[in-house]
């Protein structure tokens, strides 16, 4: 764990305060809200650096998709809450591909991908109506391996938790007291059919974030599966700048 978690989520509400000072002195962060704990930690971050009127939650299930605590994490958080189902605008995106000449339509990878593209189109379309900014609440570990979706979750307009591996997330929520359920929820990627990230990924996050932060991995299979995943991925961080909190490296 970090050796000063509370240090560490000081200095990331200081960079999210200076970042809104320079860039929109009146404005409010917009953040999709999945329930999980990357969200709620930057939720948490983004409140107590701007105030909890500045920020806005959105939860964006699709269909009969289940909210997963978004609507009382915010409720927690003292933040405005919007319920958005995408739905419709999924079900129509799907019916465009058959529409492409001499295929079965679009492929399965880019069906799974329509549902966090088309959140960040809401997230944008929210935040360009209320006057605010687009919260990514990607975390290092998940950029890493490219575990994001290019143009979807990857995307925003300023990163708190990116330069984060998720045992920083973890210990900057609980220097936070935030509650554990939310906080300690297993992840998974809110994918139709979605299993927890960790089965889906072949490895644990504890795994990956000493091998980011040491260097070190024993299982040489695993070792040269993250470095596989992490060589085929390192594009989307390269094609997306994003403004990111960096911490100060004693602290990690």
């Amino acid at each position: 764990m970090p050796m000063n978690a509370v240090r560490l989520k000081d200095d990331c509400i200081r960079w999210i305060a200076d970042w809104f000072a320079s860039f929109g002195p009146s404005s409010c962060a917009v953040l999709g809200m999945s329930g999980g704990k990357d969200s709620t930690v930057a939720a948490a971050l983004c409140a107590q650096a701007l105030g909890p009127d500045r920020v806005v939650g959105v939860a964006m299930p699709s269909g009969t998709q289940p909210i997963n605590d978004a609507d009382e994490i915010c409720a927690y958080l003292g933040i405005r809450y919007l319920c958005l189902n995408i739905g419709e605008a999924e079900a129509a995106l799907r019916i465009l591909g058959n529409s492409l000449p001499n295929t079965e339509g679009f492929s399965k990878q880019s069906i799974l991908n329509i549902p966090p593209r088309i959140r960040m189109t809401v997230l944008y379309a929210v935040a360009q109506s209320v006057g605010g900014f687009v919260a990514n609440t990607c975390n290092l570990s998940e950029d890493y391996i490219g575990y994001a979706t290019l143009y979807g979750d990857a995307a925003g307009s300023f990163s708190p938790l990116s330069r984060l591996c998720v045992r920083e997330v973890l210990a900057i929520g609980r220097a936070m007291g935030l509650p554990e359920k939310w906080v300690g929820k297993t992840p998974d990627d809110g994918l139709p059919g979605s299993m927890p990230d960790e089965a889906k990924i072949g490895f644990t996050y504890a795994t990956l974030d000493r091998y980011i932060r040491e260097g070190v991995c024993e299982d040489e299979t695993v070792r040269a599966k993250i470095d596989r995943m992490h060589r085929a991925n390192l594009f989307k961080t390269e094609i997306l700048h994003i403004p990111a909190f960096e911490p100060d490296p004693s602290l990690l």
